[in-house]
């Protein structure tokens, strides 16, 4: 698809994630932005500095992470302030005049409203409203975010059903895939880290939080001792010591997201360990296909957008407590030893899906938005006009 009315513009990204956080939908789509335009990642502001200022960083291609500093604000009323103004500095300063707006998170509104973009776009990745810790202004920020987007993509199916009525134009983009980086878990040898545990493995990476199952992890580990669970990730806004620790659970900290498929290579089942609560009543884990493509068996608490609809392909196996999980996974050891269709399924499955595939059609989308919005109104008829309204006068 050509990219030529894209390129034209440059791409201001609000995320409460960071760049340098754990590579998911944000970066994948960023990058894929950058191939012909400049993507400004505007992060949230660390309270640091005495006095306001912006940290920015070129990242790669056509990507520059900007990141705020400022001084405490105790009252909260000065913050958003400084981050106008630091945001009209940066407009000046790289000379962004025509740009796209792309949230990931409302709360970016209360700072971003002098803003004059072609368009507003929301991707709604997850329901941050239901994560711990969430601002309590995040709802009303929201529907801020949606009287004024133009284009509202969500992260999954059930994301796109709780959205659909509070805008005109709300597409879904589920969790996608770099079918090619993970398919190196097929062949490639795994990491020194990891050579000496014995097997049988199981395995998890991403974001180690709230929205963990930490007793079903416990007790997995507790009724199986000869299993061995690796976790790799970052540990968020939950105190590590709460986590479970036994002599077959293995916390080996944040990986790159290069490195993934190197761990992956040497597990025998990989897991979706995730609570069921509201903090993951609308999640569509991104780990679900990335597992798949690396020739993984995979066990899953019942998180809906993994049910449906790798549950119900019998791709995944599902369940919730610790006697039917573990069962599950000794289902999905025989499978990773004896059943060559079963991975069959999951490449014919797999084979359509991409993070290209993805940006292609939100590009697309984007580019009719632009169309409609700059097509000028087209000049009528008075004649026409009146007898359309009204109808002949005869």
């Amino acid at each position: 698809m050509s990219m030529s009315v894209l390129s034209s513009f440059d791409l201001l990204c609000f995320s409460h994630l960071r760049w340098d956080f754990v590579y998911q939908r944000p970066q994948h789509l960023m990058s894929r932005f950058a191939a012909e335009q400049r993507v400004f990642f505007i992060e949230e502001p660390i309270f640091d500095a005495q006095h306001a200022s912006l940290d920015v960083t070129w990242r790669q291609k056509n990507v520059w992470q900007v990141r705020p500093h400022l001084p405490v604000d105790e009252t909260g009323v000065m913050t958003e302030v400084m981050l106008r103004r630091l945001l009209e500095d940066l407009l000046r300063d790289y000379q962004i005049q025509r740009y796209l707006s792309w949230y990931y998170t409302p709360m970016a509104m209360g700072f971003t409203n002098q803003l004059t973009p072609q368009l507003t776009i929301y991707d709604c990745m997850d329901e941050l409203s239901a994560f711990r810790g969430a601002p309590p202004q995040l709802l009303a920020r929201e529907s801020d975010l949606f009287a004024h987007a133009d284009l509202v993509f969500t992260g999954g199916r059930s994301l796109f059903e709780a959205k659909a009525k509070r805008h005109p134009r709300v597409y879904a983009f589920p969790s996608s895939v770099d079918r090619s980086h993970f398919a190196k878990a097929r062949t490639c040898a795994e990491p020194d880290d990891q050579k000496q545990l014995p097997h049988p493995r199981l395995g998890f990476f991403g974001v180690i939080d709230e929205r963990m199952d930490l007793d079903l992890i416990a007790g997995v580990a507790n009724e199986c001792p000869d299993w061995q669970i690796v976790i790799l990730g970052p540990v968020v806004k939950i105190d590590p010591k709460f986590l479970p620790h036994h002599p077959n659970i293995h916390y080996l900290g944040s990986r790159a997201y290069q490195d993934l498929p190197r761990y992956l290579a040497g597990w025998d089942v990989a897991l979706l360990p995730f609570a069921r609560d509201e903090s993951t009543k609308f999640i569509s884990p991104t780990k679900t296909p990335e597992y798949l493509a690396g020739g993984k068996p995979v066990v899953s608490t019942s998180i809906r957008d993994v049910v449906q609809p790798y549950g119900e392909l019998n791709l995944v196996e599902i369940a919730d407590n610790v006697p039917e999980f573990v069962e599950a996974v000794k289902r999905a050891l025989t499978l990773a030893k004896n059943d060559s269709a079963w991975l069959a399924r999951v490449d014919e499955f797999l084979a359509n899906m991409s993070w290209d595939t993805t940006w292609a059609d939100m590009a697309l989308l984007i580019e009719q938005q632009l169309y409609l919005r700059r097509k000028p109104a087209p000049a009528l008829n008075p004649v026409v006009s009146f007898q359309a309204q009204w109808g002949s006068a005869e």
